[in-house]
């Protein structure tokens, strides 16, 4: 049999061997699929075509079908890098299901998310996901989500909660990932510890400070976290802000609501003349891609990215099948990854030593 060439390569250079791992089939399975033969279940028809999709593949030209239709989705940027790493993973899994992805990126001076939303409803969009959007801002009105469910037009939250909103919420544990950063400081004997984060109305930063506060009490005793929290921008450059002010509060851990977040840290550190992890220890949040390549390794709390965007991908389909699921939040771990940036706490130096 001819096995489907990748896009703009040679033909013949995908093997069955590939395409059965990446679906997880055996190759006569995959056989049967490419050359059109009955005997295999929808469900695994579908497995081998989006493992075509997922390694670059052209589809037989026999096996190519129209698309099951558009879904929406909103992202609020592209520089930090966690954003493409779900957009890459919720377009695989909406591919995989015959649906045709259309990725809308607020920047700024563009399109704002009401606008971005009524451009995806002119052009017929099935549905839409919403990753980190106005639905994470405490600040924001929800009745655009409410004006939108009005129209029949099935949607799925991503990060941050909001009761006043009926749909399918996907978030990651906050509490859980703040709690765990600080008792793996803690547990290196860290004593001040202090957090970067973002502002008060973002539902991921509130929840992140709230499980802060809750272990600090719990570990150190410290009943006013307050002190111990800046509140600035998710990037490099508030990271950088939030880095000088903790070190001001002579914290030795420093835990971060983003890797960007993390790195600006790293820099105030390296401009006061200390080092990480031998004077301060950082720990980011996410584990996006490269982050483990930084100088030092960061030691971050991965988000669980694909199983959180298979959710949503899931929940968002169920809808527009007439099922929707149940009104709610699911909830995912996060995993503490410790890599080289964090160590046992500085010795204090003893006068006269």
């Amino acid at each position: 049999m001819t096995v489907p060439a990748p896009r703009g390569g040679e033909p013949g250079a995908p093997r069955l061997a590939d395409i059965a791992a990446q679906a997880q089939v055996s190759e006569a399975t995959v056989s049967r699929v490419l050359n059109g033969k009955q005997g295999v279940a929808e469900s695994t028809r579908h497995k081998v075509l989006a493992a075509l999709d997922v390694l670059g593949y052209e589809r037989p030209v026999r096996l190519r079908r129209k698309s099951n239709g558009l879904v929406g989705l909103l992202i609020p940027e592209l520089t930090n890098p966690i954003f493409p790493a779900f957009a890459q993973v919720i377009e695989q899994a909406l591919a995989g299901h015959g649906y045709t992805p259309v990725l809308c990126t607020q920047t700024p001076g563009g399109a704002t998310e009401d606008e971005l939303v009524e451009q995806l409803e002119e052009r017929g969009v099935t549905g839409i996901v919403f990753l980190s959007g106005l639905h994470a801002d405490a600040a924001a009105d929800p009745a655009r989500y409410l004006r939108l469910a009005a129209r029949g037009t099935p949607f799925v939250l991503i990060n941050g909660y909001n009761e006043k909103i009926s749909a399918p919420f996907v978030s990651p544990d906050d509490r859980a990932a703040a709690t765990m950063a600080v008792r793996h400081l803690a547990e290196l004997g860290h004593e001040r510890i202090g957090l970067a984060i973002g502002p008060t109305r973002y539902v991921p930063s509130r929840r992140k400070a709230e499980g802060f506060a809750a272990v600090l009490a719990e570990l150190l005793g410290i009943d006013d976290a307050e002190p111990y929290i800046q509140r600035t921008l998710f990037t490099v450059e508030g990271g950088h802000a939030a880095g000088g002010a903790l070190l001001d509060q002579g914290c030795t851990g420093i835990v971060c609501g983003s890797d960007p977040m993390a790195l600006g840290v790293i820099r105030a550190v390296r401009e006061r003349g200390l080092r990480v992890p031998e004077d301060v220890s950082v720990v980011g949040f996410d584990d996006s891609p490269l982050i483990p390549f930084t100088d030092p390794p960061l030691t971050t709390v991965r988000q669980p990215v694909r199983a959180m965007a298979t959710a949503a991908v899931g929940a968002l389909l169920e809808a527009v099948g007439g099922n929707p699921v149940e009104r709610t939040e699911f909830v995912f771990q996060p995993e503490l990854v410790v890599r080289g940036s964090t160590a046992q706490a500085p010795r204090p130096v003893r006068p006269g030593a």
